[in-house]
């Protein structure tokens, strides 16, 4: 079955549903599953995640459950789930992708009906294999999972899950430890963003056009995104429901090295630039956040003299946003609120942006000559702009 191009659409339907309608929807995805991320010390990793983010523990993997190459920690959110995994082998692939990349996502898991068609469908389309359609099982039931390779080294796990009654997968146990942080309140993944070369962006566009039968939502060109030093170029695309979206980014040309080169630069390669995280109360969500110990881009005050000029009525106190350096901006729906992270870790790579939707479908046009001056601040603090 042929799939539309639809990674030259420019205008966004803010709606949403012209786009979903387009988008040939052979692969019915039910959300994300989860997202692993390859890590030097998992265990170090879930106590920051869980102190920092509010996650909890959910389950375990490693030599105490039979598994000799690796350990993994499960820990949850609401809708979202993380794996931290870490390699026993230091000449296993894991230990591979570490030493290459840092901590980062490998695995973007997408929860599926059918984890065969799936498998079957995407490469017949033109995916790489990675992982042929597989029955693992335990005491609880069975899943199926299969793979398929993106940009980079990210992988796109399907996950087939009627049939298992257990804590997480196969293989997992329960984790449960006298640590218990409370929850920062972050619901659900928003979208995930992937960095690729210059020149890369419409090839996965079309990659998920074509392959996965996704539909471009919005379009932007280094008009769009720029400053006076750098620029970028985005083609976000959607899965037939909504609920899983892609941003895909390259450099554009500019004066100085952009954020996507300072990634590309740094994590060796195309990868995932950010993970954003929903939540229904930003304040608090920020508040926690901070006193933690979670370091956000600096947004300047002068950034609050327009705001209300540009946004109009909304609910929040604009006192409190600028007291925690929360953006907004309105698209024909609604609004949003959104704040980005600094890197979680010492390469200038994965970071997290947390967002919260009042009725927008959009992704902070509005904000982005601000988040792209703070960006740029930290990249001459690096000495990488």
């Amino acid at each position: 079955m042929a799939t539309k191009d639809l990674t030259k659409v420019k205008n966004f339907d803010y709606s949403g549903e012209k786009v979903f309608e387009q988008a040939q929807d052979f692969l019915p995805i039910n959300g994300t599953d989860y997202v692993e991320l390859y890590v030097g010390n998992a265990k170090q990793s879930a106590h920051y995640y869980k102190t920092a983010f509010g996650f909890q523990e959910l389950a375990y993997a490693g030599l105490e459950t039979g598994v000799r190459d690796r350990c993994s920690y499960v820990l949850v959110q609401d809708k979202i789930r993380l794996i931290l995994t870490s390699p026993f082998d230091p000449e296993s692939e894991i230990s591979h992708h570490i030493r290459k990349h840092g901590d980062g996502v490998k695995v973007i898991a997408l929860w599926v009906d059918d984890a065969t068609s799936a498998f079957e469908e995407t490469v017949k389309r033109g995916a790489k294999p990675f992982l042929q359609p597989t029955t693992v099982k335990d005491s609880n039931g069975e899943i199926v999972k299969s793979g398929i390779h993106t940009y980079g080294e990210t992988i796109h796990m399907f996950i087939e899950r009627k049939n298992y009654n257990g804590i997480f997968l196969p293989g997992y146990e329960k984790l449960d430890t006298e640590y218990k942080p409370t929850p920062t309140g972050l619901k659900y993944i928003d979208h995930m963003v992937g960095n690729v070369e210059l020149g890369a962006m419409n090839k996965w566009a079309d990659f998920y056009a074509k392959v996965m039968g996704f539909a471009n939502l919005v379009t932007f060109d280094d008009k769009d995104i720029s400053t006076e030093y750098t620029a970028l170029m985005s083609k976000v695309m959607t899965n037939g429901n909504g609920r899983i979206k892609f941003p895909i980014n390259e450099p554009a040309h500019g004066k100085k090295k952009s954020q996507v080169e300072e990634y590309l630069d740094f994590y060796h390669g195309p990868g995932c630039q950010h993970i954003a995280v929903a939540t229904d109360d930003i304040v608090f969500t920020i508040s926690e956040m901070r006193k933690r110990g979670v370091e956000f881009l600096y947004v300047p005050g002068t950034y609050y003299d327009t705001v209300k000029d540009r946004v109009g009525i909304i609910e929040e106190d604009m006192e409190v946003l600028k007291k925690w350096g929360i953006m907004v901006d309105r698209d024909e729906e609604g609004y949003l609120l959104q704040i980005f992270t600094k890197p979680v870790e010492d390469r200038p790579t994965l970071f997290f942006e947390i967002i919260q939707r009042k009725g927008a479908k959009s992704f902070g046009k509005g904000n982005f000559q601000a988040l792209f001056e703070s960006i740029e601040a930290e990249q001459a603090r690096r000495g990488t702009l």
